[in-house]
């Protein structure tokens, strides 16, 4: 889709996990914003634009910054509608948002009907080897985007970040626009060929 006001090309994504894993700080990162200490949560949902330059277009690449609680489930459905991508936060010191990642993607695929190309995200290595509880490895989390990628035949890309010093962000979203155009581009040649 284009924007009508400056022709540029119009790719939306929504940022999703569970409260408290680095969504917030990731996309705040990504837009040249500081980092801030302790967790200020997300209410209902947060709007963020980047235009950026992508293969010579220009694209407005719309970011929707879902809360993660529970009690924001009914308000987060409306803003999955028209993704074109979907970049799902877990922190790697905190098992229970990794093990919470399917139900992410269960309710990204309830209200969209079909999962666009995804970025899976352990966020928060700067902290690894640091916290005295359990850990999520690397290896766990490529063997979840390959089984991910082996049971629905979605575009996936697994990458590990630090929001706080601000590892591997630009990379995370820099793969997702990757995937987002190269999909949109496919789509658009099968809709030539559907032409009598």
């Amino acid at each position: 889709m284009r924007d009508q006001d400056d022709g540029s090309i119009i790719l939306k994504a929504v940022l999703i996990g569970d409260g408290a894993v680095g969504k917030t700080s990731m996309r705040r990162n990504y837009l040249g914003e500081e980092f801030i200490e302790g967790h200020l949560a997300t209410i209902g949902v947060d709007l963020a634009t980047k235009r950026v330059l992508y293969d010579g277009e220009v694209i407005k690449f719309i970011l929707w910054d879902l809360a993660g609680q529970p009690s924001f489930e009914q308000v987060r459905g409306h803003y999955y509608h028209g993704s074109n991508g979907i970049i799902l936060v877990y922190s790697i010191t905190d098992p229970t948002s990794f093990d919470n990642a399917s139900k992410w993607l269960v309710e990204a695929y309830r209200n969209l009907g079909y999962l666009p190309p995804t970025i899976i995200v352990g966020n928060k290595v700067d902290l690894r080897g640091t916290t005295n509880g359990p850990e999520v490895t690397t290896e766990q989390g490529v063997a979840f985007t390959e089984h991910f990628i082996e049971k629905l035949g979605v575009p996936a890309r697994f990458i590990e970040t630090s929001a706080k010093t601000g590892e591997n962000i630009s990379t995370a979203f820099h793969s997702l626009l990757e995937m987002m155009a190269e999909a949109e581009a496919k789509k658009a040649e099968q809709t030539v060929f559907r032409r009598p």
